[in-house]
């Protein structure tokens, strides 16, 4: 029986031994696929990604920002920051300093968005975000306000935010009646009234010219825009 019992317990001791090792292994691999980012702020975009790539990392450009402290070309900001533990082969985010402010933000303000989009990108800024806002007291496809406002100093983001209003809804028609008439009246009535023509299936109606209307969809007093395709079903 004592026998029994030492052997078990070298046999428990064997295992815990081999787990320990078994962790301590496991542990050294995963550090072992693990780098310290670098500290790359402050460096050129060409010297950061050599930096980066030197690490077994991957360098992404997020966008630029004015900086008076940063010369423009230089990494003004980085993520993750220096010294933290990541996987080999991370991306690392940075955005590069443009520099300066030295455009003036245009008024754009009364402009078609078209006309503002190209107004921000002659100037070297970039077009932000774009809200479209339903406002019936202003024209259509109009700049109604803007982000930074027009002349703005001290500008962080070269981006310039629009808010538009939205494009004119073409004009809704009542869909007529077409039912009773013959096919090629119903047909240039369609066309007369802007609409088009879809299909034309045809039924076999005893005692009906062949050629009337029987049904037509969309149906007589629906609000239709220009365009509207109409599908009629008339007697063969």
């Amino acid at each position: 029986m004592k026998r029994f019992f030492q052997l078990t317990l070298l046999a428990l001791v064997l295992l815990a031994v081999a787990m320990i090792s078994a962790l301590t292994a496991m542990r050294l691999a995963i550090h072992g696929r693990q780098v310290r980012v670098p500290d790359i702020v402050g460096m050129t975009a060409a010297e950061a990604r050599k930096t980066t790539l030197a690490a077994d990392l991957l360098l992404d450009r997020e966008g630029g920002f004015y900086s008076r402290e940063v010369p423009e070309g230089r990494v003004l900001s980085q993520l993750p920051a220096a010294g933290t533990l990541v996987r080999r082969g991370w991306h690392v985010r940075i955005a590069e300093s443009l520099g300066p402010q030295r455009t003036a933000v245009p008024d754009l303000l009364n402009e078609s968005r078209r006309a503002a989009e190209i107004n921000i990108t002659r100037r070297g800024l970039d077009v932000g975000t774009v809200a479209v806002a339903r406002i019936p007291s202003q024209p259509p496809d109009q700049v109604v306000a803007q982000s930074p406002p027009p002349n703005a100093q001290g500008l962080v983001s070269p981006k310039i935010n629009l808010l538009v209003t939205a494009a004119t809804e073409p004009a809704a028609l009542i869909m007529p009646s077409f039912t009773g008439r013959p096919l090629a009246d119903a047909s240039k009535a369609i066309q007369d009234a802007g609409l088009r023509v879809a299909a034309v299936n045809t039924v076999p109606v005893p005692g009906l010219p062949a050629g009337t209307v029987l049904k037509q969809s969309p149906g007589a007093g629906q609000k239709v825009t220009p365009g509207t395709a109409v599908t009629l079903e008339v007697a063969q």
